[in-house]
């Protein structure tokens, strides 16, 4: 009996190591098909098998999240039952997720006037890329786009800020109707339940489509694009790596006083799925299901912040902007001074509210904040080459941040279950594709009978 205890518990953290491996294979891989003159390679391996595969795993993700978010919000709104919860649990959220970034870009802001990247670099040659630069929202713009003039076009377009509004109206809505609504919470609360399990069909791909996204983005990219930037790549990476092990590890004990070490350990999943498609928004199924099944985190609180921290909290890549506009001030010799920076983190902070969590999305931000400190909007070339790399860390930190507030905001209103998250096995045993032949064998006698039932 043990014995099979024991290969249960083996099968349970099976898929996280798979991930891993996938993970550092995909990086191998990459590395020496970067150095492999091939065309064969180049166009059939990683160009063919290695993008259509990857761009199948980012689809998959993504087509989970607009009903995963629906259906999980309803069911949140529902459970909680009081609008003045809701408020207090959105209200929390909301001041945690800006106060998060912008303690990020200030820290990062700190740590690049101290270490000084970019002086002396040279412009000469260096290609712009073709980024354009974008206007920079007004906070009144910002909040008025969050009412959806049509909740089926922001439903088909993805656009979360929309949907999440549109939902809770619509869950309170619900509420007010009281028993009228019960067959309908049901529904929700069986569509909720489906869609967890697809998310556990995707993640069963997962080592593979991990593997073919690192490998490809390794092979295109190579290490030899850090060497005229390395100063930069330098302090980017430390600023981020010091902002998830420190800022936001003090900023969790501090707030709610769970344990840090197994915070990171059970939102390690997530950080690996952020790394690899280098999207907020395709990682929310992925830190929903952390949050709730390895933390114990209620779903009425995980469902409201979940995919508004995927949203409006992008500790990463404000981290990246402050970086960024330090190197480049440096490179075109410009003293931004305390109000330059002090701009800068202001418009990070509001461009992360009204921007999409997708991939790249840190340059559309960069160009804003450029254009308000009057910095050359063609300095972002310097970087392109890197970015791609320095995406995939800054969606990690940002999708930790996410979970870290949320984390912040169960504990305040005792919507977290401490033996779940004290528990170093919980919400494994989701994580491998699990077909119960007794639950198939039920079910197809519902839909079609047997003739002698």
């Amino acid at each position: 009996m043990a014995t099979d205890e024991q290969a249960k518990a083996d099968k349970k953290t099976s898929l996280t190591t798979k991930i891993m491996i996938g993970m550092v294979a995909g990086v191998v891989v990459g590395l020496i098909f970067n150095q492999i003159d091939s065309a064969f390679i180049d166009t059939h391996i990683v160009g063919g098998l290695f993008a259509m595969v990857g761009k199948m795993f980012v689809n998959a993700l993504k087509m989970l999240v607009v009903p995963l978010v629906v259906f999980s919000l309803i069911c949140g709104v529902l459970g909680i039952g009081d609008i003045r919860i809701l408020g207090r649990v959105g209200g929390k959220a909301f001041v945690l997720y800006l106060l998060t970034t912008a303690i990020a870009i200030a820290v990062a802001i700190g740590i690049a006037s101290l270490v000084g990247p970019g002086a002396g670099f040279n412009m000469e040659g260096v290609d712009t890329g073709g980024i354009v630069a974008k206007e920079a929202p007004s906070v009144w713009q910002v909040f008025a786009n969050i009412v959806p003039t049509n909740p089926v076009a922001a439903l088909a377009n993805g656009e979360m800020l929309q949907i999440i509004f549109y939902v809770i109206v619509l869950a309170v809505a619900a509420l007010m109707l009281g028993e009228m609504s019960e067959p309908f919470a049901r529904a929700c609360e069986y569509m909720n339940e489906l869609m967890m399990k697809i998310v556990g069909i995707v993640m069963s791909a997962a080592p593979y489509g991990v593997f073919c996204l690192i490998a490809k983005t390794f092979t295109e990219q190579g290490p030899e694009l850090f060497v005229p930037v390395l100063a930069y790549v330098g302090t980017l990476v430390g600023a981020l790596f010091l902002h998830l092990f420190v800022t936001l590890m003090i900023i969790l004990k501090a707030f709610s006083g769970l344990d840090p070490f197994t915070f990171m350990k059970k939102i390690r999943p997530a950080q690996i799925f952020a790394f690899s498609t280098a999207s907020s928004n395709a990682t929310i199924p992925v830190t929903y299901r952390c949050v709730t099944e390895r933390m114990g985190v209620d779903n009425s609180v995980a469902s409201f912040s979940v995919p508004l921290g995927a949203t409006i909290n992008m500790d990463g890549t404000a981290i990246m902007q402050g970086v960024a506009t330090v190197f480049l001030a440096n490179v075109y010799g410009v003293d931004l001074g305390l109000s330059g920076y002090l701009t800068v983190i202001g418009m990070s902070v509001l461009a992360s509210i009204g921007t999409a969590g997708v991939p790249g999305v840190g340059l559309v931000m960069l160009t804003m904040v450029l254009g308000q400190v009057g910095l050359p909007i063609e300095g972002i070339a310097l970087i392109l080459g890197v970015d791609r790399l320095m995406d995939m860390i800054r969606t990690a930190v940002n999708i930790s941040g996410d979970a870290v507030v949320t984390a912040i905001v169960a504990k305040s209103e005792n919507k977290i279950d401490m033996k779940v998250f004290a528990d170093p096995e919980a919400g494994t045993t989701s994580d491998e594709l699990d077909i119960d032949p007794a639950a198939e064998a039920a079910l197809a006698n519902i839909t079609h009978p047997h003739p002698s039932a």
